[in-house]
């Protein structure tokens, strides 16, 4: 009996696939439990085209995400933080701040996506990782400063 997966089943295989398993399996757990439905011609088709409506949005997120990485090569940002006489920041600067500097420069980040090679906790020049699409990643440097 072939069925198409509503979900990930880590056995049988993943979202949209189309596998064939045994009848007893597919009608009695599959299908009652909502990770599955009949691959019938009309189901087949419907997923045929849900999977090119997919691709089209991803292919544009994708392009979105690859102009702002090329805008974003030669931005380099500098955050203001409190600090001690050695150099040492009271608390540390996090991605709300790097977000925030992203912002005041036009780029609207989410900060989620924000992380960072080493943790800022003092005084000097950093690189923050944006993972803006999961295949278009960018470094962007950024300073700690003294305020």
């Amino acid at each position: 009996m072939e069925i198409i997966l509503k979900q990930d089943i880590k056995s049988l295989g993943e979202k949209d696939d189309i596998v064939t398993v045994k009848p007893g399996f597919g009608r009695n757990y599959l299908i009652p439990q909502g990770f599955a439905i009949l691959a019938t011609p009309s189901a087949k088709k419907v997923l045929a085209e849900n999977l090119k409506q997919a691709a089209f949005k991803q292919e544009k997120i994708k392009k979105d995400a690859e102009g702002i990485a090329a805008k974003l090569a030669d931005v380099k940002l500098s955050i203001g933080a409190k600090a001690g006489e050695t150099g040492k920041i009271f608390g540390a600067v996090n991605t709300i701040q790097v977000a925030d500097a992203l912002k005041a420069k036009g780029f609207d980040v989410d900060r989620r996506r924000i992380t960072f090679e080493t943790e800022p906790k003092t005084l000097g020049e950093y690189i923050a990782n944006l993972n803006l699409h999961k295949e278009v990643k960018v470094k962007v440097p950024f300073e700690v400063v003294a305020e």
